[in-house]
């Protein structure tokens, strides 16, 4: 997957088809859809791919997973109306040579009918149209814990990446959510859920630790959910992925936060200059971003494959159940 061209004329030329015609931009989900899309349903998903091609070479995977339970419901429609902003600082500010972009929800797979969501790396506005698949379920278990390891667990090995094949380069895995993670993943859930069979559950940590091998893994807890600013949670997610836990004053400020971040990531540019670059596209996001982005670092030299985060701590291993 991964190829075309964004083109912002043909977004805005649906935005303003949905407009006229009175269709929503998530027409699956508003329609009264009570199952998974077809096209989203991670069981018996070999692999999701992110390849380099003549028209993109140098592809750098982006994934961005985010929590659509309870208040976390508005986050994909956020980011569908973002979309213009997102795909324009990356390619034409230059961010990210080829910038290959895959979204997924995550649920809790203790009771929702859609714990997880996987769509396809796309380079075009396919982006516009996987969003509009996703199950807005708005469930959750209310206990301050989603399935964020179940998540983790498919991209770890669900996933396969040129970026980091052929080049070593981990790419971004961005998880936008506002609870906990449930300590292990259980392989009850991952066979009903995602198809494998699992002797073992896998702890916590074992899976943060695998899923940090091929992807530069970021949390960001944004304004308006439920746990915003809960210190608990934040330090729950410092806690597995250190300096990489981004607190978001803004929602609407969340495209231009993963644009810098991979900006930042690819070394295109420093905290200032991604800064005065939402400037002059006349975001009001500058300030957000810039207290939001003010711990993250921009180093990611080249690591050679099998590499792991040298900031990880822990070795991978299982949990009997």
């Amino acid at each position: 997957m991964g190829s075309g061209s964004w083109s912002t004329d043909v977004y805005d030329a649906a935005d303003r088809y949905r407009r006229t015609t009175g269709t929503s931009a998530f027409a699956y989900s508003d329609s009264g859809a009570s199952t998974v899309h077809k096209a989203l349903d991670p069981k018996g998903v070999g692999l999701r791919e992110s390849r380099d091609s003549d028209e993109h070479p140098e592809s750098v995977a982006i994934a961005v997973l985010f929590d659509v339970t309870g208040s976390m419901g508005s986050v994909p429609r956020v980011l569908q109306q973002k979309l213009p902003k997102l795909l324009g600082l990356l390619l034409r500010k230059g961010y990210a040579q080829d910038p290959q972009i895959l979204f997924g929800a995550i649920g809790d797979a203790t009771c929702d009918r859609a714990p997880l969501q996987i769509g396809q790396f796309e380079s075009d506005n396919r982006l516009d149209e996987d969003l509009g698949r996703f199950l807005l379920e708005g469930g959750g278990g209310g206990q301050m814990t989603e399935s964020y390891e179940l998540a983790m667990y498919f991209m770890a090995r669900h996933t396969s990446l040129d970026c980091y094949e052929k080049r070593g380069r981990r790419g971004y895995l961005f998880i936008i959510g506002d609870e906990h993670a449930y300590p292990r993943v259980k392989p009850a859930e991952v066979q009903k859920v995602i198809g494998d069979r699992l002797g073992e559950a896998i702890g916590l940590r074992a899976i943060v630790y695998e899923v940090r091998r091929t992807w530069d893994t970021y949390y960001i807890l944004p304004a308006g959910s439920s746990y915003a600013g809960n210190t608990t949670i934040l330090d729950f997610w410092r806690d597995l992925l250190g300096q990489n836990v981004i607190a978001l004053d803004d929602l609407d400020a969340v495209c231009e936060t993963i644009a810098l971040t991979v900006g930042l990531g690819e070394d295109r540019i420093d905290l200032d200059e991604g800064l005065a670059d939402l400037d002059e596209i006349g975001s009001a996001a500058a300030d957000t971003v810039g207290k939001a982005l003010a711990r993250i670092g921009g180093d990611r030299a080249p690591a050679a494959t099998g590499a792991t985060p040298t900031d990880l701590a822990g070795p991978v291993s299982v949990e009997r159940l």
